[in-house]
């Protein structure tokens, strides 16, 4: 990690630092994200497409990688910026270090900036684009050039980009300790079917679905509503991704034609803010997103707080909401919509990652209604 290589801002803001992964160079909106483990499943989660993924954690890559930490099949993230990688990965599930794995993946990544200065600046000026380059031919002028003709995340769908093309069933649990696996399940006598619109899905929610009891498929995020009634399904989960939501007008139009039905819906992510949109509510573009584990969101009827992943650069406008979709959770960071509710039908979403866990006041309580509504009498399609 000897080659030099440069970030640059599109507000003019040069980094020198090291070259890690491969050599090139990559655009993308710099985003910082304040979790302290966690790189690889941020890397690989397709909302991050787009993104040059920024880590105010200073040891990034002390734990290396694994294939069951994927959150999808390849790394999704534009590029990554550190402000340092350990020369030993210590984890006992280690199969390959972060800086291989950059490599493999044909990842452009740079390592010793002060992360410091740069959150600063994106805390004072909202995420900006940038430019990482690396390699002979490098310079700060090339970095600047590309970084001030990227055009932002505003105004894109990119749902298509990162969406399976063909259906498939999903059958794999929860990581387990004992076996250091995320099992196979036979799921065919599972009663429970849910269907999972893949506008950019993570592997983690579809491992928690199957390890509370349900039989899960994926469709394409193109899927027509008719197509997904014919599967019967029991209940759909409208999954997270990346991009404008507003610009996913397909979709919008998809999930406004679900509703109509009597099927639960279950949403999360950009899935979450679709739900809102195609509810009548808005959604606005933040300063600087929610990127990180350990953020606190605060239940309006209870008041009791959870801890959350998020991912997000959009959100909902809690000004926007119409009758027919309550708020039932807020960011305790800036009180954005975190959970929504429709009082007409069985169907409500949760922005941040819902998570399988033993913890009774987590996101996993979204799964559980979830389920209790596919449950409920009258909300069977299927019977």
């Amino acid at each position: 990690m000897n080659k030099p290589a440069i970030l640059a801002l599109a507000d003019g803001s040069i980094f020198h630092g090291q070259a890690l992964g491969c050599e090139g160079q990559t655009v993308g909106e710099v985003v910082f994200n304040t979790a302290m483990t966690g790189y690889q499943e941020s890397l690989t989660d397709p909302a991050s497409a787009q993104q040059l993924l920024a880590f105010t954690y200073p040891h990034i890559g002390n734990s290396g990688t694994n294939a069951d930490d994927a959150e999808s099949e390849r790394v999704w993230a534009a590029g990554m910026i550190i402000r340092d990688l350990p020369l030993l990965a210590s984890s006992w599930r280690d199969e390959q270090s972060l800086s291989d794995y950059l490599a493999a993946q044909q990842v452009v990544a740079i390592a010793g900036i002060d992360t410091r200065r740069l959150t600063r600046i994106l805390r004072e000026k909202g995420n900006l684009g940038g430019c990482i380059v690396s390699g002979a031919q490098a310079t700060e002028a090339r970095a600047l050039e590309l970084a001030q003709g990227y055009a932002g995340l505003q105004g894109q769908a990119l749902i298509a980009s990162v969406s399976t093309q063909q259906p498939y069933t999903w059958t794999q649990a929860s990581w387990q300790l004992a076996s250091n696996t995320c099992p196979e399940v036979d799921t065919t006598q599972l009663k429970q079917h849910v269907v999972v619109y893949d506008f950019g899905v993570r592997r983690s929610l579809l491992r928690a679905l199957v390890s509370q009891g349900c039989r899960v498929t994926v469709v394409p995020a193109n899927t027509a509503v008719h197509e997904v009634l014919a599967l019967q399904p029991q209940g759909v989960v409208l999954s997270g991704g990346p991009g404008d939501p507003t610009a996913c007008s397909e979709a919008i139009n998809t999930v406004k034609a679900l509703l109509s039905t009597a099927v639960p819906v279950f949403a999360t992510g950009l899935g979450f803010q679709l739900l809102a949109l195609a509810s009548g509510a808005q959604t606005h573009k933040l300063t600087c997103g929610q990127y990180g584990a350990n953020q606190p969101v605060q239940d309006v009827a209870s008041k009791q707080c959870m801890i959350t992943q998020q991912n997000h650069s959009f959100a909902v406008a809690t000004d926007s909401l119409p009758a027919e979709l309550r708020l039932t959770h807020v960011s305790l960071f800036d009180q954005s919509a975190q959970g929504l509710q429709r009082t007409d039908t069985p169907a409500f979403g949760f922005q941040g990652v819902p998570e399988l866990s033993a913890e009774p006041n987590t996101s996993a309580v979204f799964i559980d209604r979830f389920i209790t509504a596919m449950q409920a009498e009258g909300n069977n399609p299927s019977c």
